[in-house]
Formats: structure tokens, sequence, C-alpha cells
């Protein structure tokens, strides 16, 4: 058994069905939290994310992170009698975590229905491309897919340029985040009413939700927002602009207020008054004039005497993070947000703390992501009673390993 915690979830328990991102990242978070998550995986290599990423020894430095604070076991989820053992863990399970093709667990005899004929509190939580229902329900659907179909690749990069790419996979990510508080919801309503419920999550509709008023602003504005680099389209100075020493910093200095301080501290106070740029609008429509001056000034002290500057003349700012700047950036550190901890390989693996922070029920972070395995003997043993000689038997079998 794992160790107590602290967390809000503390006493939840999570049957984790699936494997890459989408899903599994939701699983990390509510470990997080303090659940006790059990991740089923199969035998042979498991879950792909084990050799995903940047790799070293051929094993994954991603897989310490997002398979954090679960117990992994092993089981043949193609054979019926490692599918009656999953049955029986989601009995005693409060959430089903699964992010197959729809209909997968249909076939093996998993369905809701069927699990909740046995657990009528059981939350049964589907991530997938396209959700449950609807013409592309059946249809495999990644996380670029989904940031495709969702909005957000059309408006991201360069106006010059194609779509781009954020950098990490934000449509998993964001499937997982919205996985989370729909499971958080059930469970409470589960609670009041002793009764489950399914949660489906789509990653192409976990996107579109962070899309604004983008439908609105077509259909009754006539405007189809598209890519703007690093600006915010009418709105300035909010950009990034270079400092002395090759950093890169962000100013956020578009309200009226705010520009006129920022006119101060770049010993320019006659800008706040200039024609072109005294109101916000006209702020908007010289956007790129007003660059040019910030950048040059920005341009003229290393980044360190810039930001100084800025915060003291109130004026909001940040340097462009990489993650070296994030492990040892004071702020980071003060709140706790660079954790390490050894994976099964020895290696000291830095990764971030627990998102949201807690005042009373602080999450943890137990362990890193286990071996292949590691808990198949204690889960069926602590959950389902099972002796050394069934569990032997099963083993003999191939439905575990």
């Amino acid at each position: 058994m794992t160790s107590a915690t602290s967390g809000p979830l503390d006493g939840v328990r999570v049957l984790e069905l699936g494997n890459f991102i989408a899903g599994p990242f939701a699983g990390q978070l509510l470990g997080d939290y303090g659940a006790d998550v059990i991740k089923v995986e199969a035998p042979g290599d498991g879950d792909p994310m084990r050799r995903w990423g940047v790799t070293r020894d051929g094993d994954s430095l991603w897989w310490p992170s997002i398979g954090r604070n679960k117990r992994s076991i092993v089981l043949d989820l193609r054979q019926a009698s490692a599918r009656a053992v999953a049955a029986r863990l989601a009995e005693q399970c409060d959430v089903v975590l699964e992010n197959f093709r729809p209909g997968q667990l249909d076939k093996w005899g998993l369905s809701y229905d069927e699990l909740a004929a046995r657990n009528p509190k059981l939350v049964m939580v589907h991530v997938s491309g396209f959700g449950q229902t609807g013409p592309l329900a059946a249809q495999a659907g990644f996380g670029s897919v989904g940031e495709a179909m969702g909005g957000i690749r059309h408006t991201t990069g360069s106006p010059d340029r194609p779509p781009s790419r954020a950098g990490i996979s934000l449509g998993d990510a964001l499937a997982s985040v919205f996985a989370v508080v729909g499971t958080l919801a059930a469970l409470v309503r589960a609670r009041d009413t002793g009764k489950g419920q399914e949660v489906d999550v789509a990653i192409y509709e976990a996107v579109a939700a962070l899309m604004e008023s983008t439908m609105a602003d077509y259909e009754l504005g006539g405007v189809t927002r598209t890519r703007s680099g690093s600006v915010l389209p009418g709105v300035a100075p909010s950009n990034v602009y270079p400092t002395g020493d090759g950093a890169e910093v962000v100013v956020a200095a578009n309200a009226d207020n705010v520009f006129g301080r920022l006119c101060e501290a770049m010993g320019q106070p006659e800008l706040a008054t200039d024609p072109r740029f005294a109101t916000h609008q006209g702020r908007g429509v010289h956007m790129a004039e007003l660059d040019v001056l910030v950048g040059a000034w920005t341009a003229t002290a290393p980044c360190a005497e810039i930001l100084e500057t800025l915060d003291a003349h109130g004026v909001p700012a940040g340097r462009i993070f990489t993650a070296p700047d994030m492990l040892t950036d004071p702020q980071y550190v003060a709140r706790d947000m660079v954790r390490r901890l050894t994976s099964t390989q020895g290696w000291d693996v830095p990764m971030t703390g627990v998102v949201p922070r807690f005042t009373q029920t602080p999450g943890t972070i137990r362990h890193a992501g286990p071996a292949l395995g590691e808990h198949t003997d204690e889960v069926l043993h602590e959950l389902l009673g099972l002796g050394c000689d069934e569990i032997a038997s099963l083993r003999s079998g191939g439905a575990v390993a």
C-alpha cells in the first residue's frame, strides 16, 4: 500500500487504463492530489511513455514525472481472465480513467454499464480524440489533430508562416486537465447521491473551450482571428523585447496608467502624451513604432537591470524562461516548483511540483514513475485478496505479468 498522504483526494482510488499523455496526465494530477492511482499496463513494454521524449539509456526522462504517484500493475487485457481481474479492481475503485478508442472497453466487457452494475458509485472518465458520440467518435485522434480542429493551431505562430505547434503536447494536456475537473465534479455528485456517471472528454473540445470569443467574433463581428506572432493585435506595448545581454523579456504595459509608468522607467515621459501613444487605441494603431522604441530601450541594459527598473516602476514584465531558468529561479524555488525524485534507474530527476497549492491538504509526490509491474502482486493481494498461488496461476497463463 502506498504511504498515507494529506492530499485532498486521500482515500480516492483510481484505476487508470490507457497510454500516452491524454488520460495518463490526468492520472498524474489526481495522484498529486492524494489519490491512489493504479495504472494497468500491457505486458512487454508497458506504456509507450516509458520510452518517449528525451531518453537516457533508452528510458524516458518524462516517465518519472507522468508516472509519478502511480502503482503499476501488468494485465494482458486481451485475455478474459485479465479482464475479469480488471473488473474486480474497478469494484474497489472510485474512478476508472481510460483513453482507449471509443468502443474498446465495450468489446472487452468493461463498459460503464457493466462495471457500474457492480459498483454504482463508480465514475468512468473517457478521454478520446472526438468523444464517445458523433460521426468522428470511432476515429483515432491524437492531440495534434485536436489542436487543429479545436482552432488553436490556426491562431498559433506568425501571420506569414503556416500554423505552428506550441512546443508542448497542449491538446493532450488540456484534455487531461478537463478530465480532472470532470472527475472531481462527478465525485461530488456521487458522494451526494450514491450514483456515479460517465465523464466524456474530447481533445478537440478541450482545445475549443479555450478559444475565447472566436466563434462570435466571426459570426457577429465578421472577424476571423488568426496568427499574430508575439503580439495581441490592437494592444500595445505588449510584446517580446531584446535585452543588452541577449535575453528576451515580455513587457505588458498597454493600460494607460501602466504605459505612463513605462515611459518614466524608460526616461522618456514625453511618450505618454505623444498623440500617437496617448490612448489605448492610438498605441494599437502605432504598435510597430512603439515596439521599436521599447525594444531600443530594453536593449541598452542587461536583462536583470531592465527587470529591476520595470519592477521599481510597477510595470509587469518577465524574462522568457528556458529550463535552466526554471531550475534556478528564486520564485520557482520558493514555491517548491522544482522537485527532485530518484527514478527507478537511480537518476535524480527534476520535475515540477504540485499545482495548485492547497493550504490545508497539500498534495504530495510520493515517488517517481514506477518500474513496469512493480506493484502487481501488492495490488492483487491488497484489493482482491489473492494469494501467492492464485497470482502465480494468473501469471503462468500470461494474464498477469
